[in-house]
């Protein structure tokens, strides 16, 4: 098992709203990202996530985010708006 920095890799990018995949454990991915500014509300009809805020309580400054989820769902509930799937 390799252990993985989260803050490391939430340093190799910048765009908010673009989630990146760190790793995966039984058919979930997971992922970092970075938000600031309102995000589109969406639900997933077939799924939970789970969201562990890393850094910041409030979106109107940058925040961090650890993201768990089933491979495959879309990050906005609506694959044709999704944001592609991106392996860091």
């Amino acid at each position: 098992m390799n252990p993985v920095n989260l803050g490391a890799k939430l340093a190799t990018f910048s765009e908010h709203w673009q989630p990146r995949t760190v790793g995966q454990f039984n058919g979930h991915d997971l992922m970092v990202v970075k938000a600031q500014g309102e995000f589109v509300r969406h639900k997933h009809d077939d799924t939970d996530d789970f969201f562990l805020v890393l850094k910041g309580p409030m979106a109107k400054e940058e925040v961090h985010i650890l993201l768990i989820e089933p491979a495959g769902t879309p990050n906005t509930g609506d694959p044709a708006t999704a944001a592609s799937r991106r392996v860091i």
